[in-house]
Parts: structure tokens; sequence; C-alpha cells
């Protein structure tokens, strides 16, 4: 049978087809073939330890690239731990296939190893899900899977490859005619835009604003939309407000920035363009008191179920980036700018300069033991000391994260990953590894809290094998939100002995796990520890962990969510 193929070889080849050149994942029984064929066939396939790390990266792929980040899982209890990247995927409206082996077809319902009815398992985490039947619908499968992950909203699917089916054969020249059929039918739908008439009415209600803001969100960080963007904020003079990751696609730094004047730039303005960004709980709802009630939104969305959701005052449904050139080239027939002198920029303006000026003074101190500022001001200088292409900065953690999200400056698209929409844990190193295959030219700096960085601490183990430059510095204080916070009267029960649920071993040698696989690891208790390890790592581009020790009591328990926990 020399010149047939099994439905490992034919998952692989539609794959490298279709487009796919990234692959990560956990092999085993039925899919550790398929994995390599994929590599046979120019797929770089990226083997983690655990299935969430490797579901986080694909997730973060998709986001970084456009295109489906592919996360490979064995059937059953690999399916299941898959899903944390599928459901990451979902609620952050990322591309992303989950594809997982399953068990035999003929022994359904009689416990087979390994045995779990996948389709039924994923279905509230996935957009569209299919199961490949026989080695023949492979291919149109495959297609589909990857064409719904990037269609509308995107989004996570998933593809079901029984373990028969990629034993099944077939003829090569049988397999070459299933693939271009398939190819040749492939319809990609175009760029969704709203009606020019719609556009018209948004720069109307715009232009007629006294308070405007301009507040933009990782949909259009996907969108690419950041050329339009810049233009819209420098043409018209209108300050700007990115969510976590949307941090970069304008600079920080630039003067119409109102990040340090957040409360005062939703609480006071009266008409607001949200760009790729939803009206959730990181945008209060759009709901008074942070909002004022009489605030009219022009929401700008891929998803029309998304605007329904919302009732703005109004909806546009389209592409970021195709709806800002629409509103752009409406402005440009009848520009109008706030200028400088404008009492709201002027107010905007002011209150960042008083707000960067007291952080700035906090800032300058050098606190050791170290507090949280301290270390992520070091941090954020040998950041902006690398220059373009700037580092991607992942980040997780309570404070570390809250932290660093108001110290750390991004000047460039996309170069911010942290919990995001769902306040995820344990994203962290699939994240970094994401962005470390999916832009080889940057520079990839963890910011991760001890608690956070535990989640996938052993996948330092991935980043020394496939040698990524990913530094990884930990805010090491004990525990989780730092060591035991709990008031004298409630350390009682028969258990009272225990460490606090909140605890971690204090002094944990983070760095000397990195050390185990061959890594550099580095152990900081002062600035200028910190000031050579972060310049000796950065520049030698090699997987590294800096285990920075900070003063357990430093941070607020639960960050910035107390009124949460």
């Amino acid at each position: 049978m020399a010149d047939c193929l099994d439905g490992n070889v034919l998952a692989a080849k539609s794959f490298a087809r279709f487009g796919v050149t990234h692959m990560f994942g956990v092999v085993g029984i039925p899919v550790t073939g398929l994995a390599n064929r994929a590599v046979q066939l120019g797929i770089r396939f990226i083997a983690f330890h655990n299935e969430q790390s490797a579901g986080y990266a694909a997730s973060a792929y998709g986001y970084l690239t456009g295109r489906p980040g592919l996360l490979l899982t064995v059937s059953g209890p690999g399916c299941v731990h898959g899903l944390a990247g599928l459901s990451n995927a979902m609620i952050n409206t990322w591309p992303m296939v989950m594809i997982s082996g399953s068990s035999d077809q003929k022994d359904s319902g009689r416990g087979d190893f390994q045995e779990l009815d996948q389709i039924e398992a994923v279905k509230p985490f996935s957009k569209f899900s299919v199961k490949a039947k026989d080695i023949k619908e492979i291919p149109d499968c495959v297609a589909r899977v990857l064409d719904h992950a990037v269609s509308g909203r995107p989004g996570g699917c998933y593809l079901d490859l029984p373990t028969d089916v990629l034993h099944q054969m077939i003829t090569e020249s049988e397999a070459e005619k299933l693939l271009t059929e398939v190819e040749k039918g492939r319809v990609f739908e175009a760029t969704k835009a709203p009606p020019s008439s719609e556009i018209a009415k948004a720069v109307s209600v715009l232009r007629k604003a006294e308070r405007p803001l301009i507040v933009f969100g990782k949909g259009a960080a996907y969108a690419r939309a950041e050329g339009e963007l810049k233009k819209l904020v420098e043409r018209t003079g209108i300050p700007f407000l990115p969510t976590p990751m949307g941090k970069g696609l304008v600079n920080d730094d630039h003067e119409l920035a109102a990040s340090a004047a957040r409360s005062l730039a939703i609480g006071k303005c009266d008409v607001a363009l949200v760009v790729g960004a939803r009206l959730n709980w990181l945008l209060h709802f759009g709901e008074s008191p942070k909002w004022d009630k009489d605030v009219k939104f022009i929401l700008v969305d891929v998803s029309e179920e998304e605007i329904k959701l919302r009732k703005p005052h109004l909806g546009l449904v389209g592409d970021a980036k195709k709806v800002l050139e629409m509103i752009n080239k409406e402005i440009k027939d009848d520009p109008f700018c706030l200028g400088k002198s404008h009492p709201w920029v002027e107010a905007i303006s002011k209150k960042v300069k008083d707000n960067v000026s007291k952080m700035e003074s906090q800032l300058a101190k050098d606190v050791v033991p170290f507090n949280f500022l301290t270390p992520m001001r070091i941090i954020r200088d040998a950041i902006l000391g690398v220059g373009s292409p700037a580092p991607v900065v992942v980040s997780e953690g309570a404070n570390t994260m809250d932290v660093g999200r108001s110290v750390l400056v991004q000047t460039e698209p996309r170069t911010r990953l942290d919990a995001g929409t769902w306040g995820t844990m344990g994203v962290g190193l699939g994240y970094c590894i994401a962005a470390a295959v999916a832009n080889p030219e940057q520079l990839v700096v963890a910011v991760e809290g001890d608690s956070g960085f535990g989640f996938s601490a052993m996948e330092v183990e991935t980043l020394v094998r496939y040698n990524l430059p990913v530094v990884v510095i930990v805010f090491n204080n004990g525990g989780v939100y730092g060591g035991d916070r709990r008031s004298p009267e409630e350390v009682n029960g028969p258990f009272k002995d225990d460490p606090a649920p909140t605890s971690f071993v204090p002094g944990a040698a983070y760095h000397t796990l990195i050390e185990a696989f061959g890594g550099k690891g580095y152990l900081v208790g002062t600035p200028d520890e910190l000031k050579s390890a972060l310049s000796e790592s950065f520049s030698a581009r090699k997987p590294a962990v800096i285990n920075v020790i900070i003063d357990p009591f430093a941070g607020a328990e639960s960050g910035r969510m107390q009124h949460k926990n």
C-alpha cells in the first residue's frame, strides 16, 4: 500500500494545506502520529507539560496573529484539560481550534479507554464543533473549524478525531482530490462595514460633543486598527482611554492619553466612542455612578448581538479597522479638532499631570525590602530601554498585574497580554510561549505574581527546550496576595497551626526551577541586583527566571478587587 496514507497524515496535510504553521499541545494516545506527521509537513509543534498551558498558548496565538491557534490533545482527560484554553478563547473572543483524539466509534458507550462524549463536553465553550466520522471527512472538517474560528466574532472551535478514523487508509490520489475540492470550496467572508449614513451620524454626534472620549480594547488590537486609531485621535484631538490589553495601540505616553485620569474621563464624558471593547465589568457596564447617566455611547463591534445587548445610542457593526477608516474619511471632508486649550482637554491633561507626578514621586523612592513599586519602576525602565520592536509584556497576578497596569508603559500594539476579560490565572507561561513563537524577533517579559507563576511554572522547561527569548520575573511575596493576612481571631479551629490558605513556603527559590533544566536563574532583593539581572537577561535573550523578593505585606488582598472577595 505504498501510495496510501492514514488519517493522521491526511489531517496533517489538511492543516498544512489550509495555512496552519504552528500547533501547541500534549501528545499521547491517539494523536502522537498526528503531531509527528504535522512536523514532517512543516508545522512547528510546541509540546507542553499540561494541556491547560498549551490551550492558553493557542488562544493567545490566535489573538496575536489573527489566525486560529491550534491545540492538540489526547482523548478524555486531555480534552477536559484543554477546555481551559478553549473557554479562554471564547470569553476573550480569540480564534482557536482544539483538536482532540477520541475513542474508537464502535466501542462508544462501552467504557472504552478515555471514553467521553467530547462533542457534548465542549458545547458551552465552542462556537462550532464537528467529528470526522470517516477519513474522507477530514479535509472538510479541518477547513470548517479553521474558517468558523475567524468568521464573525472570533472564538474557539472543536474538531474530534476518533482513533479508528486516524487509522483508516486512503489512496494518495483520493486524498489529493479531497484536499483540492475543499480548498476550492472555501469562501472567506468580506470584512463587515456599516452603511455610510450610520458613519455620518456617528461623526455628527462626536462633532457636537462637549466632552468626547475614545475608548478602545483588544478587539481594536486584534483588528490591527492602530494606524486608523492614531489618525482619529490626532486629527480630532479627542482624549483616549485604552482597556488594559488595548494599551500600546496609541503610545501610553501620548499627550491625549487619559489612563492616568480614568475616573474623570469616564465620569464626565458626554459621548464615548467605544472601539473593540465590551461594556462589561472592566468598563463598569457603561453605567452610572462610574459613567455619567446621560453619556451617549457609540459602540463599534464586529458582533451585532453585542450591540443589541448593550443598547447604545448608536451601534456600528463591523471590523474596527474598517469602521475607523470610514469615520476618518467622513471627518476629513469636514474636519474638527478640540485643540489643547479646549476646557475638556485641559481638564484631562491637568488631572493626568497631577496623578502622574504623584505616582512618579512614589516610584522615585527606592524601598528595600522591595514593595511593588520599586521593582516595577526598574522593570519599566529596562523594558523601555529595549526600544523597538518593544518587548511583549505578559502579566498575571493580583497586585503584580494591577501595579504593572499603571506603571508599565506600552508603546506598541499587542505588547501587553494579561488575565483578560475572564481574569484567568495560570495563563502566564502559555502566553509567553505563544508570543515568542508568533513574533520571534520580540523579547518576551513576564511579570508574574508567585501565585500566578505557580499554575504553570513547569513550562519553564518548555522555554529552555525551544530556547525561547523569554524572561520570567516572579514577584515573590510568599503567597496569594502576600503571606498570612488573617487577624488573630480568625486563627482558630483544629488546624489553626496550618499555614494560611493564602501562604506559600516563604523565600521559595523559584529561580532554581529553570536552572534544573539548564536555563538561567537570578535571585534579587535590591535595586542594583535587579538592574543587573534585567540588563544581563535582556541582552542574552535566553530563557531566564528572575526571583524578586518582595515584602510579604506590601500588597493588598485581592489586588484592587477587594469588594468582590
